[in-house]
């Protein structure tokens, strides 16, 4: 079956999550929000309310989910790789949610939880998922 890039991290997110590495996992439930992280980016770099400003760190922030060469590459740890693209992701929405209305984040928002509750609860927890050094780089990447 030929899955876009989407279609393809949630199932290989959501396959990796049953596996017991991935039920033992503290960072599973993160893991999950991925794609929807992602789909939010996506809505928010069309958003004409968005500025050309955030516009460009959320560009950023997509293309670090696309590529191949990350800090936690997929290709050589799996799933688990996508958390460095989260806490990137979040703290992209983060800054936008600062910068122009959050209801422009909630509107496009299509998880189920509370997303300005979650993007912050993301940020406050990303240097213990990533390690300090790497959350630094990973900021400085779209500052």
């Amino acid at each position: 079956m030929n899955q876009d890039f989407y279609q393809k991290m949630r199932s290989d997110i959501r396959e990796w999550v049953t596996t017991k590495t991935g039920k033992e996992n503290q960072w599973s439930e993160y893991l999950l929000l991925a794609p929807d992280l992602f789909h939010l980016l996506a809505k928010l770099a069309l958003d004409k309310e968005v500025p050309s400003s955030e516009k460009a760190k959320i560009a950023g922030a997509l293309a670090y989910f696309i590529s191949p060469i990350d800090l936690f590459p997929e290709a050589l740890i799996g799933p688990l790789g996508y958390l460095d693209d989260v806490a990137l992701a979040a703290y992209v929405i983060n800054s936008v949610m600062k910068n122009c209305d959050p209801a422009i984040v909630t509107k496009h928002w299509a998880g189920e939880q509370n997303i300005l509750d979650l993007v912050q609860q993301i940020v406050d927890v990303a240097s213990d998922m990533l390690g300090n050094k790497i959350w630094d780089k990973l900021k400085n990447l779209v500052k």
